[in-house]
């Protein structure tokens, strides 16, 4: 199993998850835990308006959204480029997609021994 992880522009992230949905491989058993998660980021910002200052941070950030989902390990290519294409800006850099080995997963609530 694989875990991909997406920092995307928040302007983006509802086509990347339309895309994926729309590809059929999140309504079967092998791609789970869905999210999205609000972040703030130190990329460059498309456009000044964009970019805010935080104090906690004591940095410049952008409001971004991290995507995160489970897969079977053949869905991956699949997935990655779906969210790449969706998540596409035209800006050089506008976001990242990791990807990540899962060693186990366990359902809350299982008998383990």
């Amino acid at each position: 199993m694989k875990e991909i992880k997406a920092y995307i522009h928040n302007n983006s992230i509802a086509d990347v998850i339309h895309a994926v949905k729309e590809s059929g491989l999140c309504n079967t058993n092998g791609c789970r835990n869905l999210a999205v998660v609000p972040v703030k980021i130190l990329l460059k910002a498309m456009d000044a308006k964009e970019q805010r200052y935080s104090i906690e941070l004591a940095e410049a950030v952008i409001n971004e959204s991290k995507l995160e989902l489970v897969c079977e390990d053949h869905q991956m290519d699949e997935l990655v480029g779906i969210i790449e294409r969706a998540a596409r800006t035209g800006q050089a850099e506008a976001g990242w997609i990791y990807v990540t080995d899962i060693v186990k997963a366990i359902p809350v609530g299982a008998v383990h021994e």
